[in-house]
């Protein structure tokens, strides 16, 4: 799934608010409001949908966050103030998030929503950059092993082979910033409710 060139993502220009987009994002995934509901909560809201609801409102979270993703590398590599590996980090994961886009655009049948982000000097300063991607990618992966149990079956085959990526962009990211590149044996997931609440202000 890796591109041979680095991402071309285009300037999106804004279409949503930033509460509106993840307002209906969450809705779709049963949150009862943009500020977002509790674990169990939104649980029980996704068990309530058929099988094919479901994987569209999980799809249409994956797609917005690897929307997220690659234009962030896309707009670092852009500003042209990575060096070294960092470089090496931005031009091959964000080849992959937006090869990803493309794959999960082909799954789902929908293509993401043009929006509107901004990152502020973690697109310049080097270091700033690779904390922000720690940031998206633990966020992302958490985010992905969080929605894995609403999809049908023959969905989360699909999907998988995108969660095993983002492990080992999660990975290379920490090891970037110096961290522990498996922190823990199992990783801990998290609901849409709190990516939401992770990643808003990367939302225009």
């Amino acid at each position: 799934m890796r591109a041979d060139e680095s991402p071309n993502v285009p300037e999106h220009r804004p279409t949503l608010s930033r509460a509106g987009m993840l307002g209906r994002v969450l809705a779709g995934l049963g949150a009862v409001s943009v500020g977002g509901a509790a674990a169990a909560g939104l649980a029980t809201a996704i068990g309530a949908q058929s099988n094919s609801s479901r994987d569209h409102a999980v799809l249409e979270l994956a797609l917005t966050l690897e929307q997220l993703q690659a234009t962030f590398y896309a707009e670092a590599l852009r500003a042209g103030k990575l060096t070294g590996e960092p470089k090496e980090f931005a031009q091959t994961v964000g080849a992959e998030e937006q090869a990803h886009l493309s794959y999960l655009t082909k799954v789902s049948g929908s293509r993401a929503r043009p929006q509107r982000f901004v990152f502020g000097d973690a697109v310049t300063d080097q270091a700033k950059f690779i904390a922000t991607a720690v940031k998206l990618e633990d966020t992302g992966l958490a985010a992905y092993n969080g929605q894995a149990a609403n999809l049908s079956p023959a969905m989360l085959a699909d999907v998988g082979r995108v969660i095993s990526v983002e492990a080992r962009h999660a990975s290379w990211a920490r090891a970037l910033a110096g961290q522990q590149p498996a922190p823990v044996a199992v990783d801990v997931p998290i609901s849409a409710a709190q990516a939401q609440a992770a990643l808003k202000a990367y939302f225009a």
